[in-house]
């Protein structure tokens, strides 16, 4: 039996539109017209996974061209709708993917200042993050975002400038929020892709990132990109925030961070039209330096013998 839904059309099951003839078996001279329902559609485009969006509005614009020059659209109107149906449960899927309780470390320096940061990124599109070694910036700032809402839309994207690094941290991220790598957290290397559709935080360097540009120049497969060690000012690096300053006013729902440690901030912020800085301090330890000249480690002399007796004292000292 046809119900309408929360845009006002009538629909016929999940997503498939009933008019008052049905469009498969209606005659084109008594379908409805489809500027009658324009707007809409337009509003369930706008609900849509952010990636399926521009090609929607495309496909919807050429069937309103197609009618004004007489020609039947039934057959792709129901194609449309029935793409904006997989989209919507595409979205409704993720979002119930999303783990419900996220916990935050206490003993990193991060987790003091969450509620800071998320409060920069809900209400700014570029954020500087200063952080210093161990401030635990790299595997807590997705979370923010997760926990902000973003990641459901489109991906969260986060940077690394090694191979190794994004392989390990996704791991950590993905243990931390008790889910399967390759899932809820997936990363992308040359030559492994470990992303799936269900994906919300994803892994990468650098290089992958700047090669996706080719293909997706909108980068409508992310709502937050996470640019982490800026400070290191690669080509790839230098090329992603030039071409992300130029992207950010054609896409206002799109979230830039960028993490750095202590060096270059206000530069940074500059490049972003005066972006906020937060910084977090990082952890240290005490570190004990011994000094044990060659000669009093080994009568021979030996390099290699120096360094067994060292590491024998050092594990003898722990003790």
């Amino acid at each position: 039996m046809a119900r309408d839904n929360t845009y006002g059309i009538p629909y016929n099951g999940a997503f498939c539109v009933n008019w008052p003839i049905p469009v498969t078996q209606a005659p084109s001279d008594t379908s409805p017209s489809l500027r009658d329902h324009a707007k809409v559609l337009s509003q369930a485009i706008a609900e849509c996974m952010q990636k399926d969006r521009h090609s929607l509005k495309r496909k919807l614009h050429q069937l309103s061209q197609r009618e004004k020059a007489g020609e039947a659209i039934d057959r792709a109107l129901q194609q449309l709708i029935s793409r904006i149906e997989r989209s919507h449960l595409a979205l409704q899927t993720r979002q119930a993917a999303v783990p419900e309780k996220i916990v935050y470390p206490e003993q990193l320096p991060i987790a003091g200042k969450r509620e800071v940061i998320a409060e920069a990124i809900r209400d700014h599109q570029v954020v500087v993050i200063a952080g210093e070694t161990g401030s635990g910036k790299t595997t807590q700032l997705p979370k923010i975002c997760l926990e902000l809402g973003r990641g459901v839309n489109g991906m969260i994207g986060h940077t690394q400038p090694r191979r190794l690094a994004a392989r390990t941290v996704a791991q950590r991220i993905a243990d931390e929020l008790e889910t399967p790598l390759g899932e809820g957290v997936g990363y992308q290397v040359r030559f492994n892709d470990q992303v799936s559709e269900t994906s919300h935080i994803k892994l990468m360097t650098d290089g992958i990132l700047l090669a996706e540009i080719q293909n997706d120049r909108y980068l409508n497969q992310y709502d937050t990109i996470i640019i982490d060690e800026a400070h290191e000012r690669s080509l790839n690096i230098d090329f992603l925030l030039g071409f992300l300053k130029q992207l950010l006013p054609k896409r206002p729902d799109l979230k830039l961070i960028i993490t750095s440690a202590t060096i270059d901030l206000e530069r940074f912020s500059k490049h972003f039209d005066d972006a906020p800085i937060i910084e977090v301090s990082g952890r240290s330890y005490p570190v004990e330096v011994l000094y044990r000249p060659l000669e009093d480690l080994s009568d021979e002399g030996s390099l290699a013998k120096g360094i067994e007796l060292a590491i024998e004292e050092i594990l003898h000292r722990d003790k």
